[in-house]
């Protein structure tokens, strides 16, 4: 096993602001907050569970504004946490945390328990989308934690999301660019869901929000996977909200799906076979096979929508081509 992340969910605590689009239970299925005993626990089990198979896994805390909840609660949070590290499984921890709550003293103490990865929720770069969304802090403040984090030697991951309220497609691809500058280690992507119980469902009643149609969000997402991984190798990893109950019960509208990255990379497999032949006709379009659930499954249908426009494709297989690479032929 390369990796493995242990997921400990820490839903709304710690958020000074409350975004338009949140609601941490609904989105983590989480609704209790975890204590010290809780993590032990979790950590032993998927320590001895993980023990020969995996010695670079992560005590991975996510779901709320790590460094900005009550500094007693984080602390022991941490501590229960960290002794774990020392073993032979887990290889540091990840938090999540929001740019204006982070600094050096912060930093200090996050490295003194063993965290070594920090994801920012800079959500947009775009200070008028950020205040619309109530986001509560600035581009500029992404910028300087995100160097800050940097310099201090962490592993830095940068989340945005597409189609906020008061964003557009070229905003949002503005936002990617200026990310994509702060060189971080890792991305995530999240299309903007309307869930129950935010600000962003009063609008979205209202007809004040209309959010991305899945055609758009998969468009859009093709391009972002394509500047990051392909242009900018950046790793993008994760696109798009992981399947929870609370989420399909409390979902409104928005472009979600549980394959959505999966659509994205079809969408992006389309486009360059396109580009490689250039005009319609009858081509060969040799994929890796890993690649072919990507253009076949979950609704993507990337050769029907060929052959519509005039490409007549047959699929053959590459054992020596990987990821979304392509060769198309004519025949």
């Amino acid at each position: 096993m390369k990796h493995a992340n242990l997921s400990i969910f820490v839903p709304h605590v710690g958020c000074p602001n409350q975004c338009s689009f949140c609601n941490q239970k609904s989105i983590s299925g989480t609704q209790t907050q975890p204590t010290k005993s809780y993590v032990k626990e979790l950590c032993f089990t998927a320590e001895k569970e993980l023990s020969g198979r995996c010695n670079n896994a992560e005590i991975a805390f996510f779901g709320g504004s790590f460094t900005a909840i009550e500094r007693s609660y984080m602390l022991e949070l941490l501590q229960a946490a960290e002794p774990f590290v020392h073993g032979n499984v887990f290889k540091g921890i990840r938090i999540s945390t929001r740019p204006d709550a982070i600094n050096n003293e912060i930093l200090d103490i996050l490295k003194h328990y063993g965290v070594t990865a920090i994801e920012l929720g800079a959500q947009s770069m775009s200070d008028a989308v950020l205040t619309l969304n109530s986001r509560g802090h600035t581009a500029s403040q992404v910028e300087k934690a995100s160097n800050l984090i940097r310099e201090n030697g962490f592993e830095l991951g940068l989340q945005m999301m597409t189609g906020l309220y008061g964003s557009d497609e070229q905003t949002d691809r503005k936002t990617a660019l200026r990310l994509a500058q702060l060189k971080p280690d890792t991305v995530r992507i999240y299309p903007t869901i309307v869930v129950e119980g935010t600000v962003l469902a009063d609008y979205w009643r209202k007809g004040v929000y209309q959010p991305q149609t899945l055609d758009e969000a998969v468009k859009l997402g093709a391009w972002l996977l394509d500047m990051f991984e392909f242009r900018c190798q950046i790793p993008v990893i994760r696109m798009g909200l992981h399947a929870q109950d609370s989420l399909q019960k409390d979902k409104l509208a928005g472009p979600y799906h549980p394959a959505f990255r999966e659509l994205c990379e079809a969408r992006l497999i389309y486009e360059r076979a396109i580009k490689q032949a250039g005009r319609p006709g009858n081509y060969i379009l040799w994929i890796s096979p890993k690649s072919i659930s990507k253009i076949n499954g979950h609704g993507a249908q990337t050769i029907e929508k060929l052959k519509q426009l005039g490409y007549n494709v047959t699929i053959r297989q590459d054992i020596h081509l990987s990821g979304l690479d392509i060769i198309v032929e004519e025949v």
